[in-house]
């Protein structure tokens, strides 16, 4: 049985997209490491890269060209600074020239030698064939781009196996009955389970780490997005909305620090208006530095990265100010593996799904996970996710000049408030009486991703993408 960890959901990286900057990013590193491997590398002599499908289709729109250069040259997407992203990228277009691995300089000029492709290759709609030239042999590797930043090659028995954690967990989860049936064998909540298959691969000191990690950039993206102004890059001239609310928003606490921001925002009016407002604000920051290639978790993709954070928020500045990282923690492991069962049961990848395998499964994540913190059994967070889907289900992928923009960032809001909506209905129902349980769900998305028309399905070749024009924005 596949194991994904909450690890593997919840992925620090760069915008806009998970599956069309992260994910190619991350094929380009490890084509680095299939040439080293076999002793290629030094052989080297020139390089291109081939897109296919919704990578071509939507790839100048989420900067997929940009994340194979970066990636090409050997920049970690966790940890580069964003301000040096755009000098990469201007030296490499100026010099016609990469630094392969920031080892090997090879002639490239990104016009020529990345190539978009419109044709689907019949595997995955999105794929990339890297291209490696030495003398008359040239060495090809093929990649698809599954969602979330996950990366495989072309293998029908490991078409959704992560690839950097093969393992086996002592509770091994496919179905959310499977996780249904540890807890009360366990007689435990969802987020312990999760703890003890994540104790089986790593120790509690790098668990609790890593966590931190992935809310401290949670937060930092909150706490960008809330502070700076002006318009979004790539030719729509959106206009950031995050700043003008939260000024309207934020009282009179001083705070220097993100962290001092969350104590300075438990002292403000918190009506429901307010409320409503606080936790939009919270996703579109997020998303906005998404949009400017800043650095977000993909929870569980970069298009959906702002529901987990706005709603973990919510809990810490509105429902409990004695929140701590013990609910933190909580949180991100229970929606962590809501998110892999759908992994494993659907698709997180809009070229796949649409916009209900990333906004859907985000704010089924954030709805379960909301739910056992507000004290929810284990049936009821799992209610809590299914509402949450089911609400979501046929929601269409249409990115206006397949920018990770319009409508997606304010989607995230909408997801946002649906999981809260969501996790306070799951409170008050009796799962006994639950006509439509998580699984059903799953296997009902799955059948309505494969019925759904490719144009609705990150291509922008339908909807909201050819309904309004460039000119118009």
């Amino acid at each position: 049985m596949e194991s994904i960890s909450v690890f593997d959901m919840l992925k620090i990286g760069i915008g806009p997209s998970s599956s069309h900057t992260l994910g190619p990013w991350r094929a380009a590193e490890r084509w680095i490491t299939e040439l080293k491997e076999s002793n290629q590398f030094e052989n080297i002599e020139s390089i291109s890269i081939n897109l296919y499908g919704s990578l071509s289709l939507t790839g100048k729109g989420h900067a997929t060209d940009y994340a194979l250069m970066l990636g090409l040259s050997g920049a970690d997407p966790e940890r580069i600074p964003t301000n040096q992203i755009e000098g990469i990228i201007d030296r490499i277009k100026h010099d016609h020239c990469i630094l392969l691995n920031n080892e090997k300089r090879l002639p490239f000029n990104p016009s020529n030698h990345i190539i978009f492709n419109k044709q689907f290759l019949p595997y995955h709609a999105n794929g990339l064939t890297f291209i490696g030239h030495i003398g008359k042999k040239t060495m090809v590797s093929t990649f698809y781009s599954i969602g979330g930043g996950f990366v495989v090659k072309e293998d029908a028995n490991n078409a959704k196996k992560n690839f950097e954690i093969k393992c086996s967990f002592p509770y091994p989860i496919e179905h959310g009955d499977d996780l249904l049936k540890f807890c009360n064998n366990l007689n435990t909540s969802i987020s312990q389970v999760v703890l003890e298959n994540e104790k089986s691969i790593r120790s509690n000191q790098d668990i609790d780490f890593e966590l931190k990690r992935i809310w401290d950039t949670m937060l930092e993206s909150m706490y960008v997005g809330c502070h700076t102004e002006g318009k979004l890059p790539g030719g729509l001239n959106v206009t950031r909305r995050a700043y003008n609310m939260h000024q309207n928003l934020k009282g009179n606490t001083a705070y220097n620090t993100p962290v001092e921001w969350v104590y300075a925002i438990r002292d403000t009016e918190v009506k429901f208006r307010q409320i409503l407002k606080w936790v939009s604000c919270f996703a579109l920051a997020v998303n906005e530095v998404n949009a400017a290639l800043g650095r977000v978790v993909t929870a569980p993709t970069n298009g959906s990265a702002g529901v987990i954070p706005s709603v973990l928020m919510y809990y810490l500045v509105i429902e409990n100010h004695d929140g701590n990282f013990e609910d933190i923690k909580r949180f991100l492991l229970t929606a962590g593996e809501i998110g892999s069962i759908f992994k494993k049961g659907a698709t997180i990848s809009a070229a796949m799904g649409g916009c209900q395998a990333e906004i859907g499964v985000s704010s089924a994540m954030a709805a379960g996970a909301l739910c056992e913190l507000l004290g929810g059994t284990p049936e009821q967070v799992l209610v809590a996710a299914e509402i949450a889907m089911e609400h979501h289900l046929g929601l269409t992928c249409d990115p206006i000049g397949g920018l990770v923009q319009i409508p997606c960032i304010e989607r995230n809001a909408m997801g946002a408030i649906k999981a809260i909506n969501a996790a306070e209905l799951a409170l008050d129902t009796n799962p006994e009486n639950v006509k439509v349980p998580l699984d059903k769900v799953v296997a009902t998305m799955w059948e309505t991703a494969k019925d759904m028309h490719s144009k609705y399905k990150e291509t922008s070749e339908g909807g909201l993408a050819v309904g309004v024009n460039l000119t118009d924005c």
